[in-house]
């Protein structure tokens, strides 16, 4: 008996429907850059990329709340620790310096000690701010010279000797100058106490300054003696004018027949003046001359006495003792 064909069904080598074909026979599918793009998304369309493509967000309800009512982290030794390396997400940023009231910037604290200062020369310490001053007088130019700064001990001598020394040699060729001079020199040494009570400098970063050799040891102080010999000459041509011309008025008003002696007058006498009123010079002359100009009528022996009205009254030396005083009467 003959055995029946099989039924006609699918092809044992066909594929289930849905399924792409495979096999050596199937369509080929063209690739490289002229491949057709195979449409993505739900709805089979391509999505939007580049910095203009839509933003998703990562979750529900992604966005967390910000303020003061926003969920606070867990602190400690149990809290979430975030990942570190290059790839961690940015923390917060970090918190502004503090500002005072309506924006205005944060002032010290003032009672805030600030730390200490070293030299301005050398950067040592300690140190110590002062000014140094000095001056110059060339005729009628004048120049006032100062350096300010930080001094640590030996920097500060070093400054201090150097400007003094040249204001004792610079500073006395003006008239204003021989009064200025000293008076720089004497606020100097404000400073120069402040130098002295400092200790030796330490922890500079490079060497202090020389003082070299103390002021009164310098050749420059030497020349402090030109003005003072010169205040000297003053003062003692002026001592030498007052004394001649106190001589002068000083000496007895009476040569008469030019003795140095004033002439001792006796009543009955007749004199005459050769210098003008109240000085006298009285010599004594002829009664019947025409140079006669006045009488001596009587000698005052006792304070009661008194000369007549309009009579004059001769110096003293003119008195026997030198001690009496005689009247004078015109003669005409």
């Amino acid at each position: 008996m003959a055995t029946p064909p099989p039924p006609h069904g699918p092809h044992p080598y066909t594929q289930p429907p849905g399924q792409p074909q495979m096999g050596p026979y199937a369509p080929q599918q063209p690739t490289g850059p002229y491949a057709p793009q195979q449409p993505t998304g739900p709805y089979g369309q391509q999505q939007p990329t580049g910095p203009y493509a839509p933003q998703q967000p990562a979750a529900p309800y992604a966005q967390q709340p910000a303020g003061p009512y926003a969920p606070q982290q867990p602190a400690g030794p149990y809290a979430p620790q975030q990942p570190a390396g290059p790839y961690a997400p940015p923390g917060p940023p970090a918190p502004a310096p503090a500002q005072a009231p309506y924006g205005y910037p944060q002032q010290p604290h003032p009672h805030a000690q600030p730390g200490p200062v070293g030299c301005q020369f050398c950067g040592a310490q300690p140190a110590v701010q002062a000014t140094v001053r000095g001056h110059q007088g060339i005729l009628y130019v004048m120049r006032f010279l100062s350096r300010s700064g930080v001094f640590c001990r030996s920097c500060g001598l070093a400054t201090y000797r150097e400007m003094s020394a040249k204001t004792l040699w610079q500073g006395w060729w003006s008239p204003l100058s021989v009064v200025i001079t000293p008076i720089t020199l004497l606020v100097n040494l404000g400073p120069r106490s402040r130098f002295h009570a400092l200790a030796a400098p330490v922890g500079g970063f490079r060497p202090s300054l020389d003082p070299g050799k103390p002021l009164l040891r310098r050749p420059e102080t030497l020349l402090i003696l030109i003005p003072l010999a010169l205040l000297a000459l003053a003062l003692t041509v002026l001592f030498v004018i007052g004394l001649f011309a106190d001589d002068s008025s000083s000496e007895p008003l009476t040569t008469g027949a030019g003795q140095g002696k004033a002439q001792t007058l006796a009543v009955g006498d007749c004199v005459r003046n050769d210098a003008d009123w109240p000085d006298q010079d009285l010599r004594t002359v002829d009664c019947g001359s025409a140079d006669a100009q006045y009488k001596v009528s009587r000698r005052l022996d006792s304070p009661e006495q008194h000369c007549a009205g309009g009579d004059y009254l001769a110096a003293l030396e003119y008195s026997p003792d030198g001690a009496t005083t005689s009247c004078l009467t015109p003669v005409r």
